[in-house]
């Protein structure tokens, strides 16, 4: 994937005067800061992109925390993210998600808007479980309003009931959550000359005409949350 895409935040290099970049980087911001407030110990930030949200929890809670590996698929973002957001806590390491990492060693585990990623969901939250000492944490998030229409990056639509009921069914016990809502326009959106929106799927009336549940989901969450995109933010604790 390029380091400029639909599914990259680059702070340093969005146009944050464009209102829709701006509320972008906020939330994203956001979701670390959260989890910055249950780090403990060894961090792994999985899926950590270019590095900016590990920067943050490792600047936000230096004093709780002992390491960050950062780990993330692309080449290309873990060398940005060396040379941009270098710490002495944190270690940036080119990894598979549902591979990396040694049984029971981390005490926290931050994966943000991963897991609609990820061809086997259920399997990514058992792989992070094991990961996890008996007492660690997980703080996670997903789009819980319809995403897989106009991102043609995201495999999975969730609501907050079925996410909720994922974590649960494979060994995690949820604490605290946060709801994030951005409004949108479809038309604004793309109309924007920004690189990130170029990702955004062009044909949604085609796609519609081949994946009419899809559209069936856009138009349930249209007329119950209103032109938003809602996320999902969950601290959890191992079973």
């Amino acid at each position: 994937m390029a380091l400029h895409s639909l599914e990259r935040i680059i702070p340093d290099e969005m146009d944050l005067s464009q209102k829709w970049s701006a509320e972008t980087v906020q939330l994203h911001m956001e979701r670390y800061q959260f989890a910055s407030s249950f780090l403990k110990g060894d961090i792994l930030d999985m899926a950590c992109g270019t590095g900016y949200g590990a920067y943050v929890l490792a600047t936000e809670a230096e004093k709780k925390v002992g390491s960050i590996t950062a780990v993330d698929i692309d080449g290309t973002a873990i060398r940005y993210a060396q040379q941009r957001y270098a710490h002495p806590l944190i270690s940036f390491v080119e990894a598979d998600a549902m591979t990396f990492g040694e049984k029971n060693f981390y005490d926290t585990v931050v994966s943000l808007e991963t897991i609609e990623h990820l061809p086997d969901p259920p399997a990514f939250l058992k792989h992070l479980n094991n990961l996890l000492r008996a007492d660690g944490k997980l703080i996670c998030s997903v789009p819980v309003t319809p995403s897989v229409d106009a991102n043609p990056y995201h495999l999975h639509d969730f609501t907050e009931k079925s996410f909720e009921q994922l974590l649960w069914a494979n060994g995690f016990i949820i604490q605290q959550k946060m709801i994030q809502v951005q409004p949108f326009s479809l038309f604004s959106i793309r109309k924007k000359k920004e690189k990130r929106s170029e990702g955004l799927r062009q044909n949604l009336i085609g796609y519609y005409s081949t994946h009419p549940g899809s559209l069936i989901k856009r138009i349930y969450s249209t007329l119950r949350f209103g032109f938003t995109n809602r996320y999902l933010v969950l601290q959890c604790v191992k079973k």
